[in-house]
């Protein structure tokens, strides 16, 4: 990745360890094995400090929007056999910016809802760029209910900039289509998990993110507004100070999010991020997602739908404690 143009200016202190592993790695001496291996582990606790101190935004723009980051394709080609994908929502057309269909996560039956990026550029003209139409959400919401027919667990990847906000969209009801959403998903019977792969962008994140588990990956991001439409609205400007400042004030960090509970776990990423590591990142994704469902069939369906609401009740909830006026 040395000559990587996509490659964060964070990582440059890299470089010279990187070209110095390179120069050893043709060299099959004991002493020349033993300076690569040396080199190789300081490499790793370098990356290891440069990612643990990002700043928000740099999380955001450097790594949350990587072009190599893996997409919920590249998740599903890896986790999930026997994938059978269903379109449209009945209403009016198919969206491609959301991916659902039946598929086998390990032992495990499921419905898989995602949105859906594109990696070139037809490919994202076609899918919205991840930002989903109103019947985007009726389709995940149609599919939703047929795996609660059939007793399947939801399973939803998050990686959206928002909902699509055009006049069209908003001609057929992308507000409510959302809001209709949020309210089923809320009572659906059957056991839902969800993870924040890349980035959670307002309602149309939230609009298949209403679930009993709720993860986001480590470098990913999740929140009202991103920050570069908080900077428009604070600044009248979104530059990378103010895009920067309004990235720390969001919270908007895995850290953050599961602080003040907006989500329950943090899933880990390869070291130095999912872009370096398709294989990986889908292995932990896979084991994250086995291990919620295998969790969540233990509770009976009406206890399950108690607990995601009290659970949904609890979030931005505070408590203030007495004191002299």
């Amino acid at each position: 990745m040395a000559n990587d143009p996509n490659r964060p200016a964070f990582e440059q202190p890299l470089l010279p360890l990187e070209a110095e592993i390179e120069r050893l790695e043709g060299d099959t001496s004991e002493q020349g094995a033993q300076r690569l291996a040396a080199l190789r582990q300081e490499h790793r606790d370098s990356l290891s400090a440069i990612y643990a101190a990002l700043e928000p935004w740099d999380i955001v723009s450097r790594v949350a929007r990587h072009p190599r980051r893996p997409q919920s394709t590249d998740y599903l080609r890896r986790i999930c056999s026997d994938f059978c994908q269903l379109h449209g929502d009945r209403h009016y057309g198919d969206d491609a910016a959301i991916l659902t269909g039946f598929a086998r996560i390990g032992k495990f039956k499921v419905m898989v809802v995602a949105h859906r990026k594109g990696r070139d550029t037809n490919e994202r003209m076609l899918c919205n760029f991840g930002c989903a139409h109103p019947e985007g959400y009726r389709k995940a919401l149609k599919n939703m209910q047929l795996a609660e027919k059939f007793g399947l667990p939801v399973v939803t990847l998050v990686d959206t900039p928002g909902a699509y906000p055009g006049l069209g969209a908003e001609e057929r009801g992308q507000a409510e289509a959302i809001a209709v959403n949020l309210r089923e998903m809320s009572r659906l019977r059957t056991p839902i998990v969800s993870v924040i792969i890349g980035e959670g962008g307002s309602g149309g994140a939230l609009g298949i993110a209403v679930a009993d588990r709720v993860g986001m990956l480590r470098y990913s991001w999740y929140s009202v507004i991103s920050p570069e439409g908080c900077a428009a609205i604070l600044w009248k400007q979104a530059r990378p100070d103010t895009n920067a400042a309004a990235a720390t004030a969001l919270h908007l960090t895995a850290e953050e999010n599961l602080r003040l509970g907006t989500i329950d776990e943090i899933v880990d990423e390869p070291l130095g991020g999912a872009h370096r590591d398709h294989e990986a990142a889908a292995e932990i994704l896979q084991r994250w997602i086995i291990d919620k469902i295998t969790e969540l069939k233990r509770f009976k369906i009406e206890n399950l739908i108690r607990r995601r609401y009290e659970r949904l009740r609890q979030i931005g909830s505070v408590q203030e404690t007495g004191g002299a006026a």
